[in-house]
């Protein structure tokens, strides 16, 4: 048990420092030290650093996702809500980091995609069931009639997560929020705004018609 809670810890304390200053700044020893544990320990937990790198992915896609599943699956509030809150929790966690951190997932994706196979097809898995649950959400949106039956949701879904994974890069670099703001803006009252003005143009214009005598 206090095993399995030290190589926890350890795994909590690497994703913090990851997300800081990147993965190949982030050495052994000084995961060690936060931690608390003795030097010379890690390969007690760990057959390599790419090992302890991708043990950190796993953890945080884990936590991650049961995070947008309570968020995009919410029973009691419309699928267009649920996606403004998701964009909600990402503005509020770049904010109580001061636009240090963002996506632990995307920066990795940014620093180690070209060099290392294992973790380029492990963050790849994370991207693409992140997608699905975009997926589901905006299917959900589609069948409510809060989004247009011609909208290829799965291209949709996509769009918003590449869109906001740079949006979230931008936030970093400007230390603001504004290019999230934005990137939202544009997605609801641009796309998502045009298409249900259309919804809406469409079936006001939709002949009455009346059954015969």
């Amino acid at each position: 048990m206090k095993t399995q809670a030290t190589r926890d810890k350890l795994i909590q304390i690497g994703a913090e420092l990851i997300a800081e200053q990147g993965f190949n700044a982030t050495g052994i020893n000084a995961v060690l030290s936060r931690a608390g544990v003795p030097k010379g320990s890690f390969y007690h937990y760990f057959s390599s650093k790419e090992d302890f790198g991708l043990a950190v992915i796993d953890a945080f896609a884990e936590q991650y996702d049961a995070r947008l599943v309570a968020i995009l699956q919410a029973p009691d509030q419309p699928p267009l809500e649920r996606l403004r809150r998701y964009f909600d929790a990402g503005r509020a966690d770049m904010y109580s980091c001061d636009h240090a951190r963002g996506c632990l997932i995307g920066n990795l994706g940014q620093e180690l995609s070209s060099r290392s196979e294992a973790f380029r097809a492990r963050l790849d898995q994370v991207f693409r069931q992140w997608e699905r649950r975009l997926v589901a959400c905006l299917e959900e949106a589609r069948a409510a009639g809060e989004v247009s039956e011609a909208i290829d949701v799965e291209r949709l879904a996509g769009f918003i997560l590449a869109g906001w994974q740079g949006a979230m890069l931008r936030a970093k670099t400007t230390k603001s929020l504004a290019p999230m703001e934005a990137f939202e803006q544009v997605l609801f009252q641009e796309l998502l705004g045009r298409e249900l003005a259309s919804l809406e143009m469409a079936a006001d214009e939709t002949p009455i018609t009346r059954e015969t005598p």
